[in-house]
């Protein structure tokens, strides 16, 4: 991929990692951390969609609509009805919907800490603090189309997601800024797409965060109920995402494996969407592999 420091390590190559590290988190950082078990137990408490607001009152007031909105939670529950119940994928629920919404967050502040400047920002003359809200409610939209079908749902998540985006901003902005939120916020839908072009860097954050949900918490149901294919052995390989402060270049993505089969999930599911957003040359990424060996994924069997 031009432009991104993309590093395969295997497991006699590992540096010595510091204790915050060394959590089983999915994204680990001071503002983006989930366990694996998350996944499996999610209490109505858990449910709650949460982000790190840094006082951004702004987007206090998108998160409270959000959790006031019960047809956008069922859009998310439907989602997941399609994907995981009917057709044996991982996990695009509300669990994914808010770990992206988080890691997606994390990611654009990393870029505007580095002095990129958001598009919103610079096209439109609005602020840092509306990036934020656009990534978030374009992660918490970027998967609603699932409810409808798996085929083409970037497509269906903005006809779901227009009048929803409309709606959850009515009463943080006002004509005609709130046009310019709506459409930029639907940008960042459509973009999630591996092959489809970015413009912006809040899209390009939303695009991202989307394939850092990678972790084998993000298959379990599927592995569990026998769909034993890439997705799930590839996920199911994934130990964990450490997302931090690059370097050399603004974002530093850590791939944590037990199994070489983790690989697929960055070379087919990350490398497209980093190589088609507009940070391809901001981010840079290792993977490597813990252990002596790798973990056996499959059990024996006989034909």
């Amino acid at each position: 991929m031009a432009g991104v420091a993309w590093v395969t390590m295997t497991s006699d190559s590992i540096a010595t990692e510091s204790p915050i590290d060394a959590e089983p988190v999915i994204a680990a950082g001071p503002e983006v951390s989930y366990t694996p078990q998350e996944r499996e137990s999610p209490g109505e408490e858990r449910l709650l969609f949460h982000v790190p607001d840094r006082r951004n009152e702004k987007l206090q007031t998108l998160v409270a609509a959000i959790n006031r909105d019960v047809s956008l939670h069922q859009l998310w529950r439907s989602a997941n009805v399609n994907a995981v119940d009917r057709s044996n994928m991982s996990d695009h629920g509300p669990v994914h919907i808010r770990i992206v919404a988080n890691i997606a967050l994390k990611l654009i502040r990393l870029l505007m800490q580095a002095g990129l400047e958001p598009a919103v920002v610079k096209d439109y003359g609005l602020t840092n603090e509306d990036a934020e809200v656009i990534v978030v409610l374009g992660a918490a939209l970027h998967d609603v189309g699932m409810s409808i079908h798996r085929h083409e749902h970037e497509t269906y998540s903005l006809m779901l997601g227009a009048p929803k985006a409309r709606d959850l901003l009515a009463n943080v902005y006002q004509e005609p800024t709130l046009t310019v939120m709506v459409s930029e916020t639907l940008h960042a839908v459509i973009a999630h797409r591996s092959d489809e072009r970015t413009y912006t860097i809040e899209a390009s954050a939303v695009k991202v965060g989307d394939a850092l949900d990678m972790t084998q918490g993000r298959s379990r149901i599927p592995f569990e109920l026998g769909a034993v294919n890439i997705h799930s052995l590839s996920a199911a390989a994934v130990e964990r995402v450490i997302i931090r402060r690059g370097e050399e270049k603004p974002i530093r993505i850590e791939a944590i494996l037990n199994n070489s089969a983790g690989l697929f999930q960055l070379d087919e599911l990350l490398r497209p969407k980093i190589a088609s957003s507009i940070i391809a040359g901001l981010v840079e990424v290792e993977a490597r592999i813990e252990g002596e060996n790798e973990k056996r994924l499959l059990p024996l069997y006989n034909l």
